[in-house]
């Protein structure tokens, strides 16, 4: 049975995936997991794959979400990034990690995706 997190998660993912649709992103897969961690979306646009990172918080605003993304945490996105690129004989393909951010409140939702959300 689901935790009220991981349904937070989900929910999360799931607004963040049709916000990114409606951005002209076109999702590959979801939830791609492999020994190194998961991938919340893997998305292409244009020519370009995108690793999104998704996290959702009970807040006023997107900070605390964006706080979340800590050192360890990016680490690890990267290595499942390097897994499923390697998989996927993608190893020469553009690509870059995008941040989504959920923000759930009283007043409604807020989603702000920041583009090369890590840099190496």
């Amino acid at each position: 049975m689901p935790t009220p997190r991981m349904q937070l998660g989900a929910y999360g993912e799931a607004l963040v995936a049709n916000h990114l649709q409606a951005q002209g992103y076109r999702i590959v897969e979801r939830n791609w997991r492999c020994t190194s961690g998961e991938l919340d979306i893997v998305a292409r646009q244009g020519d370009e794959w995108v690793f999104v990172e998704v996290r959702t918080r009970r807040a006023q605003d997107t900070n605390p979400a964006i706080e979340s993304l800590t050192t360890s945490k990016q680490n690890r996105l990267l290595t499942a990034i390097n897994t499923y690129l390697e998989t996927h004989n993608l190893e020469e393909s553009s690509w870059r990690v995008d941040l989504a951010v959920v923000a759930l409140n009283r007043r409604g939702t807020c989603i702000e995706v920041i583009r090369d959300a890590i840099s190496w």
